[in-house]
């Protein structure tokens, strides 16, 4: 490996150009060289302020203390055994601590894999066998992963399921609530009730699959109506409740699942992302009598529920109680949305400041106008704000939406500096 010293940001955007594929995006042409709480460093020396957490992956910020040295105290004992082969009590301990933590008045269990994709995945094969049926029902605008089947699942074509088809059968997507786009709760019920009459019969529609609050689809947050309507609509046609919480879960949104704050609990709930703070780990947590649906040996990985992403999770529960870091989810949340409406007050454009705890986003329209996504608009803010130090990321349907990340162990005044770039950056892009 060439010095670090030696290396710029161009030269090893050139080098990865010529080594890896072009489809591996990369939303800034920028190489990390070191990393601490909710700042970077590149390989040129310059600091930046992280707003997008790796997404969502860095809850307890870059390299929290104590999950690095759970992590080395892990290494020094073992690194792989499969859980399958030889088990181990960290993997027993976290499944004990999600299934405390996890919503929903009975017994549940929980399976660890190792990235949200597979979360899903298995969420999806554990309501299969449990139901014996094969259907599926998602919504437009979600995110779900890059597997084939979560593809299927997702609700979006461009650019993450063009050229890959076909996807599995039996997937189908209603309409995601979203009242500023004129979907209101009414019409999506109405729309998965379509579903049933025109597409796939009830008795053959194993679960239904939501996000608390959409992703990469552009932060729209369920409403608790739509989700009572929907569970509703589930219990009647003996269908289950999955809740991707592959982004939202881990602390983002103000409770450890954001699926907490429902009026229901649901019946699976996919998790990844911040839960081992950098390290790689999912799990599906359920009612424990879905989760025993499929028989030894239908559920696992090689790499599933890794002893160093358990250790590693143990210990952002820790700093999670520790450092009071769901409160301080909700009080960054709610400073966050109160400093982006002080901006939208100045800047016609953003249309909307929304969120759930700090899962908080902006929506740029063109002239103000809602119905004009304004994604170059958004695409120049983004390029700014990393120009002058602030890592920003995209998302939603048209691509006008920034949405803000920041670990949860980001100090106030980073915050505030952090805002002030964005301030500068659409003063400068406006001109």
């Amino acid at each position: 490996m060439q010095r670090e010293a030696q290396l710029t940001n161009a030269a090893l955007m050139a080098r990865r150009r010529a080594a890896v594929p072009r489809g591996v995006g990369q939303a800034h042409e920028i190489f990390a060289s070191r990393a601490g709480n909710a700042e970077l460093w590149d390989v040129e020396g310059r600091r930046y302020i992280d707003f997008a957490g790796g997404i969502a992956v860095l809850n307890t910020g870059h390299c929290h203390p104590g999950v690095v040295a759970a992590v080395r105290e892990q290494l020094d004992r073992y690194t792989h055994t499969c859980f399958q082969v030889v088990a181990y009590e960290p993997y027993v301990e976290l499944a004990e601590r999600l299934n405390a933590l996890a919503p929903g008045a009975f017994d549940k269990k929980t399976l660890f894999l190792t990235t949200g994709a597979e979360a899903v995945e298995n969420a999806v094969k554990i309501a299969r066998a449990y139901t014996r049926r094969g259907g599926v029902i998602a919504f437009t605008g979600g995110y779900h992963g890059r597997t084939l089947m979560t593809l299927g699942l997702t609700g979006k074509v461009a650019p993450y399921k063009s050229g890959f088809g076909p996807f599995p059968g039996e997937v189908f997507h209603a309409l995601f609530p979203n009242t500023l786009h004129g979907v209101s709760v009414d019409d999506a019920l109405a729309s998965v009730e379509t579903l049933l009459k025109n597409d796939i019969e009830a008795d053959r529609v194993a679960a239904f699959i939501v996000e608390p609050v959409q992703g990469e689809g552009g932060f729209y947050v369920a409403p608790p109506e739509f989700i009572a309507g929907l569970k509703a609509l589930a219990d009647r046609h003996g269908i289950l409740l999955i809740a991707d919480e592959v982004q939202t879960g881990a602390g983002r949104t103000g409770t450890w699942f954001a699926s907490e704050q429902w009026p229901v609990a649901p019946d699976l709930i996919a998790t990844a992302k911040s839960l081992a703070g950098g390290f790689p780990i999912s799990g599906v947590v359920g009612r424990a009598d879905v989760m025993d649906a499929p028989g030894p040996g239908g559920l696992g990985g090689t790499y599933a529920g890794s002893p160093i992403g358990c250790a590693a999770a143990l210990a952002v529960l820790k700093a999670f109680e520790d450092e009071k870091l769901l409160q301080r989810s909700q009080a960054m949340g709610e400073a966050l949305k109160a400093g982006l409406r002080r901006l939208a007050a100045r800047v016609p454009a953003i249309v909307d400041v929304r969120g759930l705890g700090a899962m908080v986003a902006i929506e740029l329209g063109r002239g103000g106008d809602v119905s004009r996504p304004d994604a170059e608009l958004t695409r120049r803010v983004v390029a700014e704000a990393a120009r002058r130090g602030l890592i920003l990321l995209s998302c939603g349907s048209y691509g006008n939406v920034i949405r803000i990340l920041v670990p949860l162990t980001a100090p106030d005044t980073l915050l505030a500096e952090g805002l002030q770039i964005l301030e500068d950056s659409f003063a400068a892009v406006a001109r």
